[in-house]
């Protein structure tokens, strides 16, 4: 019986990348920050599961993609802070939109988007009909949903085939 190492590469990067983004989810949740070396975590297992099932050139592509994603976002928060006076975006969330970039590619970055915007309008219209009051200040940790979204688009790049 042949396995297909791919798939096992993949299913084992996938696993560690699970607990990376549950532990971005919940120190989020506490601190309200997403942790410098969690974000390397998961750009560095992003780039070893490159390396092991393309190549090293297709990493050092993936790290100049990264660091084009992070440098939009940190510019769009920059903007935003600008205009309103007030983060929309923290920097740790840029960092990791930068780190997940390795792992879905810019392509897929506007799906990781829409589903992270999608679940967090979920939550804050849940907490809304739950009786908490929701207004324009009200701040909700973007990082689990990201995370969330990290974790959903590969699945469905690999599941559709669009890898």
């Amino acid at each position: 019986m042949q396995i297909d190492r791919e798939a096992f590469y993949f299913i084992g990067s996938y696993g560690a990348l699970c607990v990376l983004c549950c532990a971005v989810a919940l120190i989020d949740l506490r601190h309200g920050i997403i942790p410098n070396w969690l974000n390397l975590a998961i750009a560095a297992l992003g780039l070893a599961n490159i390396v092991i099932t393309d190549s090293t050139m297709a990493a050092f592509t993936a790290m100049a993609i990264a660091a084009l994603i992070g440098m939009l976002f940190w510019l769009l928060q920059r903007l935003y802070f600008a205009v309103r006076g007030v983060d929309g975006l923290g920097l740790g969330d840029v960092k990791f939109l930068a780190a997940a970039a390795i792992w879905v590619g810019a392509l897929a970055v506007p799906t990781l988007l829409l589903i992270a915007a999608l679940a967090a309008l979920a939550v804050a219209g849940g907490l809304q009909l739950a009786g908490r009051e929701m207004k324009r200040q009200t701040s909700i940790p973007f990082g689990p949903f990201l995370a969330l979204g990290l974790l959903l688009t590969p699945a469905l790049q690999n599941l559709l085939g669009l890898n």
